[in-house]
């Protein structure tokens, strides 16, 4: 049976069975870097082949009724996640969502409570010495050696796995450094590295072999936006060339940008996954019309069923006007602009079967008199859909 030193006591076990002696390292600390006092256990899955193994077709990660319980309280309630293969799946919800506790328990560094998770085929944890090493992680953020340099800290975690090749190691160090951009750094020691560059260098430690699923927690945290788009060009790259990434974050401008596909957790519980075009179709679907001829306008809009409210401070918070109960439309009226005044309407559910289509409001409108001087169908985004499922901000989840 193969072994996959992930973490530093299964590196001691390995020392153990081969009959060597566990190298010396300093107190507190973990072969990759983490203290040992950290009740995470390990900060990543280090391990890699030198090639990987041909995966089905079907999906990267399944889980089903997934959950984690401290005492009384559910981190993560039954959740049933599938990750197609060789998409950029964004793991997104409020901090304090059940995330990071997810990634812990589908890559075996926490033990699930009830359900079930199956990775690249194989069920976990019972084949995670077989899984582990086709995949690469960067979880709860990157912690190494901080008296070593960069490149130093990569030899030294990839050298701890029996299933790489010693002498690739030189050329796959190099090769990683370069696809982080962190090759001028490479010698210099971590601890004068920034908060990024710490951030690439365990990027760069999750490629140092081919993986078939890369799961990456947080990825862009302390990046600048040169580093930030860097980081997303590498993603999209290993996409194009079959590896499944699986990105979790809470920055939605990311998630819009990098992912095929997202899933939005919400309090532990998976509340809305599925390619991200569905998931911003799902939202609702808006009209925002310019006329000086706001009357006229609101009464040919509750002819058709969009009836008009009082706004709340300028938000789509108001009720239907009496005689429309049913209707799942609002309206918002905004402060007078030169061209006239500028009302917003929702259509309803954005699934492309609006009860109105645009086209008739806009001759509705021209028919009635109403002079249009702008109109536009505007679709929920995916910020506006994650406060929608999460009905949160951004900061803890309650």
């Amino acid at each position: 049976m193969s072994w996959s030193p992930t973490t530093a006591g299964s590196s001691r076990e390995w020392c153990r069975r081969r009959g060597c002696r566990p190298q010396q390292q300093r107190p507190g600390k973990h072969l990759d870097g983490r203290g040992s006092g950290s009740r995470s256990g390990a900060g990543r899955v280090a391990a890699g082949l030198p090639g990987t193994a041909p995966v089905a077709a079907g999906l990267a990660i399944e889980t089903r009724g997934l959950s984690k319980h401290f005492g009384r309280q559910a981190a993560v309630d039954r959740v049933d996640l599938a990750v197609p293969h060789g998409t950029v799946f964004g793991f997104l919800g409020p901090n304090g969502s059940g995330k990071t506790t997810t990634i812990r328990m589908l890559l075996g560094l926490a033990a699930a409570s009830a359900g079930t998770v199956t990775l690249l085929g194989e069920e976990m944890p019972r084949k995670l010495h077989d899984v582990l090493p086709r995949v690469g992680a960067l979880v709860e953020g990157p912690a190494f050696y901080p008296f070593l340099s960069g490149a130093a800290n990569l030899h030294r975690l990839d050298s701890a796995s029996p299933h790489t090749v010693p002498a690739s190691r030189k050329a796959r160090v190099q090769q990683a450094l370069e696809r982080v951009g962190l090759e001028h750094a490479a010698g210099k020691r971590v601890h004068a590295y920034s908060l990024g560059m710490k951030q690439r260098l365990g990027i760069a430690n999750a490629l140092l072999s081919p993986r078939d699923l890369l799961v990456l927690d947080e990825p862009t945290n302390g990046l600048d936006p040169q580093g930030t788009r860097e980081v997303r060009n590498l993603v999209r790259s290993l996409a194009q060339q079959g590896t499944t990434v699986f990105v979790s974050s809470h920055l939605l401008a990311e998630v819009d940008q990098m992912c095929t596909h997202a899933a939005v957790m919400s309090a532990g519980k998976l509340v809305a996954q599925g390619p991200l075009a569905q998931l911003r179709q799902s939202g609702s679907t808006r009209l925002r019309l310019v006329t000086p001829d706001g009357g006229a306008a609101r009464q040919v809009l509750a002819g058709l069923g969009l009836a008009p409210g009082r706004g709340v401070d300028g938000g789509l918070g108001a009720e239907p006007a009496p005689g429309t109960a049913g209707v799942s439309v609002r309206q918002e009226t905004l402060r007078a602009q030169p061209d006239g005044e500028t009302i917003v309407a929702a259509l309803g559910p954005g699934d492309g079967q609006t009860a109105v289509l645009p086209e008739e409001v806009v001759a509705r409108l021209v028919q009635a008199g109403v002079r249009v001087r702008g109109f536009a169908v505007e679709r929920e985004s995916l910020e506006d859909r994650f406060v929608a499922l999460t009905g949160e901000g951004f900061d803890v989840a309650q």
